[in-house]
C-alpha cells in the first residue's frame, strides 16, 4: 500500500496503493486448504444473504434517470450487482461497504485474519516473486478461489464489476476472458496520461497553468542553462522525466555538478525543466462524470519523514485540516481540477483521478503539480468526510458512472456545497515502513482495530474494528495492519497504515509529538527475530530488490 508516490501504470509502488510493498518479501510454503469445522477461526463460505436473494427475484425496475441525492443513495443501498475492489490490501476503499450494497474487497494480505465480513483473501498463497502491483492483482483475478468466490456472490445475470489501483492490458484480457466488467478507464489511456509532459500540454491546452517550465531533450547541463535563461527560470532548476515516482525522478539541480548525478536519468529523454519555488505540496481527488468534474477535498501530504519512511521524499500519507487552503486558493484549486478534468474527457477519459497542486507560498499562486489517473490513497480520507456523509462518498460518483444507469447531477451545486464543508473536517493517515536496514522474522504484530489512550497516556488495543468510520476524536486510533507474525519486514517494508483524527504534522511540516508516539507506539508493539546472515540472503533472494 504502497508507496514511494506516484508511478505510472507499469511502476511497483506508489501512493495510490499505499499499503502493499508490490513484492512479497514473505517466503511462505503453500498453506494447506483450511478446514472449515476444526480451524481456530471457523467460517463459512460467504454467499448472498436473504436480502439480496429476494432482491435476485424482484429486483427494483428503475424507470427514470436517478434525479437527486437522495435516489442516488437509495439506488446504490439497493445494489445487486456485486463490486469487488482487488489488490494487496483493502485499504484504498475500505468503509465503502456502508454506503454501496454488494462492494467487497479481495486482499492478497488479510488484515484481519478472515473476520472482516467482505473481506477475502486465498487460503493458499504459494510464494510468488511478484515485481509489481498489476502482478498482484492478475494472480488474484485468475486465483481458482477468488474466481470461485466471485461466483458465488455474483446474482444470476449479473456480471460483476471489478475496481484497483494498479492494472496493465494483462488485467483486462483476464477480465474479458472472465466475463468481469473493469470499472476503469483502458489501461493504454491511463499509461499514455500518466506521461508529465502529456499532462502538462494537456493542462496548458485548456489554461491550466503549471510552474514555468519548458519541455526539452538536452545532453549537457550548459544546455539547460541557455534555455532556461532565455525562458527567465535562472539556474535553480527542478528536473523531472515523463514517468515515475516523484521522490525519485524529481531532481533538484543548480549547477553543473548536481547535474552530471543524475546525467545518466535525464539525457537523451524528454524532460520538463521548471523553475524552482517555495510551494506547498497539496492532493486532491476529483471524478469525472458525463455531467462534468465532481472535486473532492483538499489534503496536505506527509512526506519525507524518516520515523515514516528509508526514503528521502517518499510519501507517507494526507492531512485534511480546515485551512489546508484559504477560502480563495480553495476556489482556484477547484477551478483548476475541474477545467483538468472536464479536459480528460475530450481524451476519452472517464471516473476517479488525483491530482497534486502545488500553493507557492510567496506569491499564493496555484499550479497543477501532478496528475495520477488512478484511485489514490488519499481515498482513505476522502471517503469519511462531512462531504461524503452529506451526499456519497467521491468514488461512488465513479460507481455511478459505470453503473449503466442515467442519472442527473448539479456538479456545480456539488462543488460549491463540497467546497464549503471541506473546512469542516480534520483526519490524517500515514504509512508506517520498517525503516531499519534489516531483515526480521515478525514473531508479534498489532492487530488490526481501534486503538485508544489509557490513563497512563499509552496506546492501547481497544477492539478490532472494520474501518476507520467510527473515530470520533483524537483520544484514538484506526491500525490496519499490513504484515503479521510469521511475515518478514525488510528495509521499506509498509508495516500498516494508521489513520486518526486531528494532525500529525506542524504547520512548519515537522512530525507533531503526538504524531511521534503514535509511530513509536505501533512501532514498539511489533517483536522479530533478525535473521541469520545466510537466512537474509536467502529471503533476499525471493524477494528481489526493493530499491
Amino acid at each position: 500500500m504502497a508507496s514511494p508516490r506516484k508511478t505510472p501504470a507499469k511502476r511497483t509502488t506508489s501512493r495510490a496503493s499505499s499499503s502493499s510493498s508490490p513484492k512479497s518479501a514473505t517466503k511462505r510454503d503453500s498453506v494447506p486448504a483450511l478446514d472449515l469445522t476444526t480451524g481456530p477461526l471457523p467460517t463459512s463460505a460467504p454467499t448472498l444473504d436473504a436480502e439480496e436473494q429476494l432482491l435476485e427475484i424482484a429486483a427494483p425496475e428503475i424507470t427514470h434517470a436517478l434525479r437527486n441525492m437522495s435516489e442516488i443513495r437509495h439506488f446504490f443501498r439497493t445494489n445487486r450487482r456485486p463490486v469487488f475492489f482487488v489488490g494487496a490490501s483493502a485499504f484504498n476503499l475500505l468503509g465503502l461497504d456502508r454506503w454501496v450494497r454488494g462492494f467487497s474487497y479481495i486482499a492478497y494480505y488479510d488484515s484481519w485474519q478472515g473476520t472482516h465480513p467482505r473481506v477475502f483473501s486465498p487460503v493458499d498463497k504459494p510464494y510468488v516473486d511478484f515485481q509489481s502491483g498489476e502482478e498482484i492483482n492478475n494472480w488474484l483475478l485468475s486465483n481458482h478461489e477468488v474466481r470461485a468466490h466471485i461466483a458465488r456472490l455474483t446474482p444470476y445475470g449479473e456480471r460483476p464489476q471489478i475496481a484497483m489501483v494498479f492494472f496493465d492490458e494483462q488485467t483486462e484480457a483476464i477480465c474479458e476472458e472472465l466475463g468481469f466488467e473493469l470499472i476503469l478507464p483502458p489501461a493504454r489511456l491511463r499509461e499514455h496520461l500518466d506521461s508529465k509532459m502529456v499532462t502538462t500540454r494537456i493542462a496548458e491546452s485548456v489554461g491550466v497553468a503549471s510552474v514555468p517550465n519548458f519541455i526539452t531533450t538536452v545532453d549537457t547541463w550548459d544546455e539547460v542553462v541557455a534555455q532556461a535563461e532565455k525562458e527567465g527560470l535562472g539556474t535553480d532548476l527542478v528536473i523531472q522525466t515523463a514517468y515515475g515516482d516523484s521522490g525519485k525522478t524529481t531532481f533538484f539541480v543548480g549547477d553543473a555538478a548536481g547535474f552530471e548525478k543524475i546525467a545518466d536519468d535525464v539525457c537523451g529523454v524528454e524532460i520538463k525543466v521548471m523553475k524552482r519555488i517555495n510551494n506547498r505540496p497539496i492532493a486532491v481527488e476529483a471524478v469525472l462524470t458525463r455531467h462534468g468534474t465532481i472535486v473532492g477535498p483538499f489534503m496536505t501530504e506527509i512526506t519525507g519523514h524518516a520515523a515514516l519512511t528509508p526514503y528521502r521524499g517518499g510519501w507517507s500519507g494526507n492531512e485534511m485540516f480546515p485551512d489546508v487552503l484559504d477560502a480563495q486558493a480553495r476556489h482556484s484549486a477547484t477551478q483548476l481540477v475541474r477545467r483538468l478534468g472536464d479536459r480528460l474527457g475530450e481524451e476519452g477519459y472517464r471516473g476517479f483521478f488525483e491530482v497534486d497542486v502545488l500553493l507557492d507560498t510567496d506569491t499564493g499562486e496555484v499550479y497543477l503539480g501532478e496528475l495520477n489517473p488512478r484511485i489514490s490513497g488519499a481515498s482513505a480520507i476522502t471517503n469519511v468526510t462531512a462531504g461524503a456523509y452529506a451526499d456519497v462518498p467521491l468514488f461512488v460518483f465513479h460507481l455511478l458512472e459505470f453503473a449503466g444507469v442515467d442519472f442527473t447531477i448539479d456538479v456545480d451545486e456539488v462543488n460549491e456545497r463540497w467546497e464549503e464543508l471541506a473546512a469542516a473536517d480534520v483526519w490524517s493517515h500515514m504509512v508506517i515502513k520498517h525503516t531499519v536496514d534489516s531483515v526480521e522474522h515478525i514473531d508479534i504484530a498489532p492487530p488490526t482495530g481501534r486503538y485508544v489512550y489509557d490513563l497512563q497516556g499509552r496506546l492501547v488495543f481497544s477492539q478490532g474494528d472494520l474501518d476507520w468510520h467510527l473515530l470520533h476524536s483524537e483520544s484514538e486510533a484506526f491500525y490496519l495492519r499490513i504484515y503479521g507474525p510469521g511475515d518478514y519486514r525488510w528495509k521499506g517494508a509498509d508495516l500498516g497504515v494508521l489513520v486518526t483524527k486531528g494532525r500529525l504534522q506542524t504547520s512548519a511540516g515537522e512530525l507533531t509529538i503526538r504524531g511521534k508516539h503514535l509511530i513509536d507506539s505501533v512501532r514498539a508493539m511489533y517483536a522479530a527475530t533478525p535473521l541469520p546472515p545466510a537466512a537474509v540472503v536467502e529471503v533476499a533472494e525471493l524477494a528481489g530488490s526493493q530499491g
